[in-house]
């Protein structure tokens, strides 16, 4: 089993504006770090050139990351033990904070590639119902079928 997540984000200011300059040229870097991470799988790609954001049917300022991994382990060091993490740290500058969920996670079989419109009904099942086998977060995680929480909970020191 692999890891999809799915994050959005909803924009201060167009995405090609002055205020959202810094995050622009952080695109590449960041994508190049996922890409290059241990249990990286995959990404959903805007386009060919690397600051090309993913379009969607979704509202013009919000921002869609959606990718796969190994475990949670190899997401989890991506995300806050990388340089991704400087990032991340100044995501208010850019980005309007948000009262429900914005991420999510579920298990998806090797090899299966889900479409953006899975994945946003797997956020509104998180939205909805709360965290769940089918729809979870970092913090409320549920193991792949078949594997135990003790074997997922090594982040957690």
């Amino acid at each position: 089993m692999h890891l999809a997540q799915l994050n959005v984000a909803h924009m201060r200011a167009p995405v090609d504006s002055p205020e959202l300059a810094d995050f622009v040229a952080a695109l590449e870097p960041v994508n190049a770090l996922a890409d290059a991470a241990p249990g990286f799988v995959w990404r959903l790609k805007g386009g060919d050139a690397p600051t090309d954001t993913i379009q969607h049917d979704y509202g013009d300022m919000l921002l869609v990351n959606f990718s796969a991994w190994a475990s949670r382990d190899a997401l989890w060091n991506y995300v806050y033990r990388s340089g991704h993490l400087e990032v991340l740290r100044r995501r208010r500058e850019w980005f309007h904070r948000m009262a429900e969920p914005y991420s999510v996670m579920w298990w998806i079989p090797e090899g299966h590639t889900p479409s953006l419109a899975e994945a946003m009904r797997r956020l509104a099942t998180l939205k909805a119902d709360g965290p769940g086998p089918e729809a979870f977060t970092f913090t409320d995680f549920h193991p792949a079928p078949g594997e135990h929480a003790e074997a997922v909970d090594s982040t957690r020191r």
